[in-house]
């Protein structure tokens, strides 16, 4: 069973208690405070239909605070949350106020559950999700060809990798060219080509037909091992926020603990009368029982959740949402995240020759299944292949040959290997060379095109203070376009999985106190960085599973803009968060001061007590509703 279904029956079953021991006080009045210091028998029924269910669910409730407050005597964490709970109710049953002591451990396990059902939802296994892993390995061993674990393989071994298999280990082609899929790594859509002497790296799929390759290193220094072991521990090398109440207790319990001993102690060692001001130092930890921000505090983060999922963002935690609400830095990755992630034709050189080179390349690219070739033929839908027979020249290009011309659509080098002169270009984007007859035509620029409200998220944080960062693994000019387009302060291009974490290292590394960095991404190979960023931002709808595990905030209808509305909730819960803090604060300091000269025994005594508890936690629990309230951007 879960440890929140645990939880959930213990408050029930807790209530069950409360409420008999309720209804029985209803029947069977308690004695007055003076009664019982006169003395109670045991054998009175009343015993036991009014004072054990009470004592059972305030057990039931509070066992584990209880358990807590007395082991972490013995472990130097003596004034937390939880001896402030213990101690307190201890005071409300001395002064056999049951319902008080109950009530109390009762609302701070309602708290705790919102907390864990907020923040509790944690990262199954994320190595799991990311199917990057090489299942096995084909070497050449003995001039046969030997499966086995990739962990098995030798630095310079020759290993065979067929079509639609992953790369085992980072190598080098030594024996025929082709494409791979390397999107897992690098997050970029369109395939990479290799040639004899080309490094491959592992974890990429192999799109066409066999290659042999030679291993550069093992499995456990390649990159796909790397990747998957910072997925597997960058959550652990993220720093937790401190639950707020522990923080707030650190400082509050010791205060309040003193001020009892000293209202218990002190005046009656010059007036006398122990029992009344004993009685009044028991009143003042009721009093002091933190029950309003116990319930409001974790309430206001749960409203600021559940507000937030109405506009389609998906946060993980309260903690991120500390972390949201304050200045920083904010990275993003390229694609698919600020760029639409679909490539499409942007232009095409020379512009005068554009109909016959987009002619050209749509006869030779219409038996093509390459994303490139489709892209172009989105563009220039072929009318009029027939004829011409086709050759794919796997990793380089294709060569139409019929009607008498002799068309080549492909990369730099298969122009060069087929000795078609070309001018040099410097056009941002993906470059398709294509040839007629020996002759050099022009080229079709392939790019990924900027998302509409890219720029206007970015130019928006920006006006709130915060600084903007583009990481991506593609070129750099493609980065610099977008990075220009989107208004980004800097960017880093060419960068794997790895290369992108050491830079957010870098960057929380030298960020100020109360800053926090943001990293926004979308694919497999952005879930590590997404893990060790202070918030990792995911996109639901595009993103991969493996990323929207790893990150804290997901944007389910991949709308950048909901990260301005994402931290608009964010300054919203923390500044009502604020407010329950200073209102709880503020009315029980004033009981507390009235509690500690004997005004409360005049004006209401424990219901005074109650107030300044269980209403100031109502009242709060109101204003933290309004977090549930949230316009979207």
């Amino acid at each position: 069973m879960s440890k929140n279904r645990k939880t959930l029956l213990r408050i029930i079953s807790a209530f069950i208690l409360f409420a008999a021991a309720f209804t029985a006080f209803r029947f069977t009045p308690l004695k007055s405070y003076e009664e019982y210091a006169a003395g109670w028998k045991v054998a009175d029924y009343r015993f036991y239909a009014y004072v054990l269910p009470y004592l059972a669910a305030y057990l039931i409730a509070g066992y584990d605070v209880i358990k807590k407050a007395f082991r972490n005597i013995f472990t130097g964490r003596l004034m937390d949350e939880n001896f402030l709970m213990t101690v307190a109710t201890f005071g409300a049953v001395a002064l056999t106020d049951f319902a008080e002591a109950c009530g109390v451990m009762l609302f701070y396990q309602v708290g705790e559950l919102f907390q864990s059902y907020a923040v509790g939802k944690s990262r199954k296994s994320i190595a799991a999700l990311m199917d990057i892993r090489p299942m096995s390995a084909r070497v050449i061993r003995n001039g046969e060809e030997v499966t086995v674990s990739p962990e098995e393989v030798e630095t310079g071994e020759i290993l065979v990798i067929r079509a639609g298999e992953r790369v085992p280990v980072d190598c080098v082609a030594v024996e025929g060219r082709g494409s791979v899929d390397a999107s897992s790594l690098t997050g970029e859509f369109l395939p990479r080509d290799f040639s004899e002497g080309d490094e491959i790296l592992s974890g990429a799929i192999n799109l066409t037909g066999a290659v042999k390759v030679k291993a550069l290193k093992k499995y456990e220094d390649s990159t796909v091992a790397k990747i998957l072991d910072m997925v597997e521990n960058a959550s652990s090398r993220k720093a937790k926020s401190e639950n707020f109440i522990t923080k707030f207790a650190r400082y509050y319990t010791p205060a309040v603990v003193i001020g009892a001993l000293a209202l218990g102690i002190i005046p009656p060692v010059f007036t006398g009368g122990w029992a009344v001001w004993i009685k009044r130092a028991l009143t003042f930890l009721v009093v002091s029982c933190p029950c309003a921000l116990v319930i409001s505090v974790p309430l206001s983060f749960f409203g600021g959740i559940g507000g937030a999922s109405r506009a389609g963002i998906l946060i993980k935690g309260g903690n991120y949402i500390e972390s949201l609400a304050k200045k920083g830095t904010f990275v993003f990755d390229k694609t698919g995240t600020l760029t639409m992630g679909a490539f499409e034709v942007a232009e095409v050189y020379p512009v005068d020759k554009a109909s016959e080179i987009l002619r050209a390349a749509a006869i030779a690219e219409s038996g093509s299944l390459h994303p490139i070739a489709q892209s172009v033929l989105k563009y220039a839908p072929v009318t009029d292949a027939d004829g011409y027979s086709l050759t794919e020249i796997a990793g380089r290009g294709v060569k139409a040959e019929g009607r008498g011309e002799i068309i080549l659509c492909g990369n730099r080098e298969f122009m060069i290997e087929n000795g078609v002169d070309f001018p040099s270009d410097n056009h941002a984007g993906t470059a398709v060379y294509v040839a007629k007859n020996g002759g050099f035509l022009g080229n079709i620029i392939i790019s990924d095109k900027i998302k509409p409200n890219a720029a206007q998220t970015v130019c928006e944080l920006k006006k709130s203070g915060c600084r903007t960062v583009m990481l991506t693994g593609d070129n750099a000019p493609a980065a610099r376009i977008v990075a220009e387009k989107a208004g980004v302060d800097e960017y880093s291009a060419n960068l794997l999985p790895q290369d992108k974490v050491s830079a957010v290292e870098n960057i929380i590394a030298t960020k100020k106190p109360g800053e926090a960095v943001c990293f926004v991404g979308d694919g497999i190979n952005d879930a590590p960085v997404l893990s060790v960023s202070d918030v990792g931002v995911s996109m639901g709808g595009i993103g991969s599973d493996a990323a929207i595990e790893a990150s804290d905030v997901v944007l389910m209808h991949d709308d950048l803009s909901s990260i301005i509305t994402a931290r608009r909730i964010a300054v919203k819960t923390m500044r009502i968060v604020r407010q329950n803090v200073i209102f709880a604060l503020s009315v029980k300091a004033a009981v507390l001061l009235l509690t500690a000269v004997g005004i409360t025994e005049l004006i209401g005594g424990m219901w005074l007590a109650v107030f300044a508890d269980v209403g100031v936690a109502v009242l709060a629990i109101l204003n933290a509703m309004r977090t549930l309230k949230v316009k979207k951007q």
